[in-house]
């Protein structure tokens, strides 16, 4: 049997009174993957365990079948994964965005969601000014890349706070903290003139843009030991498409075969068709393949109510409509990883709404796929990474 995986990125949320107290994900108009979820079974997944910080790489790690505590893996290291950055023992692979701060508030955790020529072109200059035995600087897609840090494994085990929980809110007590926090207290206070002098945020700024005045280092991890491949794991080979290093990093990771497909991006420009119909391809040769779609996750970011809803829609319209043709042959499992509120612009770890729907799949109650009908059929798979086990029985 083929299996199909549809990660909707942040789609799930709370209720809002502009929509008539539905969240994004009710009120969005989904005739596709309402009709996988009446052909199928619906619930509710606990995809973030308890006292684990919400981020996708939990969410998304429990989604693969993987438990995020006992194969933790820092963000960091995941990200450095999918650029082909190798890690020695004593080397730290953390996250930085550049970011835009204010009058000492968070701007913008995207630096105006600026873009990858852009950035890459900044992240060039920090390393020639900056870099040392300490710092590497490795560019990424958009705001997001990878500094690597090296002899200070104290930057482990610092506090952090993602520049994306801060939004429009002061910096203030979000920076770094801990014992030895001002080795990097000190990479970020002498970043601050480069940025300043960049011709990149000279133009972005002429042209009314937010500019990337600031780096954010945060989500550091060590190279990952002990995990074993997602094949040898669940006796299925698999492939993976998305358009962020994240999922692309747990996909090296888990030995998931990683895709190429053009037009496959973060934001509402991806070109949904094309990444639903080369994922399909590969299942000539492959069990399983995992479709990662960012958008709705974004949106919710920049709390968008109607950007979000439209990604959602996008999502059922070109992605889930070609899944629902194809659900006779083909076993499928849709789920956000985790809520991202518009109210609050983050992430939340409270479980989220799941079907599965194909051969050997008999229909219970549900009649949409939202929160709520979830929630009524009270079927709870928790741990989340169980929902696994249900697409492959």
């Amino acid at each position: 049997m083929k299996h199909v995986i549809l990660i909707l990125d942040g789609a799930a949320g709370w209720p809002l009174p502009e929509l008539g107290s539905k969240t994004t994900l009710g009120y969005a108009h989904t005739p596709n993957l309402d009709a996988l979820a009446a052909m199928g079974i619906v619930g509710l997944a606990q995809t973030v365990p308890p006292g684990v910080e919400p981020s996708s790489s939990a969410a998304c790690t429990s989604i693969l079948g993987y438990d995020p505590v006992a194969d933790y893996v820092g963000r960091g290291a995941i990200e450095a994964a999918s650029l082909g950055i190798e890690l020695a023992d004593d080397e730290v692979a953390m996250r930085m965005n550049l970011v835009s701060v204010a009058d000492g508030v968070m701007a913008s955790y995207a630096a105006g969601h600026i873009s990858t020529a852009e950035s890459r072109r900044i992240v060039s200059e920090l390393a020639e000014a900056l870099g040392d035995d300490a710092f590497t600087f490795h560019p990424g897609l958009a705001y997001r890349h990878i500094l690597v840090v090296k002899g200070h494994p104290e930057v482990l085990d610092l506090a952090y706070t993602p520049p994306h929980d801060i939004s429009d809110r002061p910096v203030e007590g979000s920076l770094p903290s801990g014992e030895g926090a001002e080795l990097l207290l000190d990479l970020m206070e002498r970043a601050r003139p480069v940025l300043d002098a960049s011709a990149v945020n000279a133009a972005r700024v002429a042209r009314g843009d937010l500019p990337a005045n600031e780096i954010w280092p945060f989500w550091p991890g060590a190279a990952p030991r002990g995990l074993r491949p997602f094949g040898e794991v669940r006796g299925v080979t698999a492939a993976l498409t998305s358009g962020v290093d994240l999922l692309n990093g747990l996909a090296v990771l888990f030995g998931i075969d990683r895709l190429s497909i053009a037009g496959v991006t973060d934001g509402s420009d991806n070109d949904y068709r094309a990444q639903i119909e080369g994922a399909l391809a590969v299942l000539d040769d492959h069990d399983l393949v995992v479709v990662h779609v960012e958008a709705p996750d974004e949106e919710g970011h920049a709390g968008d109510v109607q950007g979000k809803i439209a990604a959602i829609e996008a999502i059922d319209r070109e992605i889930a409509s070609v899944l629902r043709e194809r659900v006779g042959e083909v076993r499928v499992l849709a789920m956000p990883d985790h809520p991202t509120p518009i109210e609050l612009k983050t992430h939340v770890g409270e479980p989220v709404p799941f079907l599965l729907a194909g051969p050997g799949i008999m229909a219970d109650q549900a009649t949409a796929f939202t929160e709520a009908e979830a929630a009524a059929t009270r079927r709870v798979i928790d741990p989340g990474r169980g929902v696994v086990d249900l697409l492959l029985a």
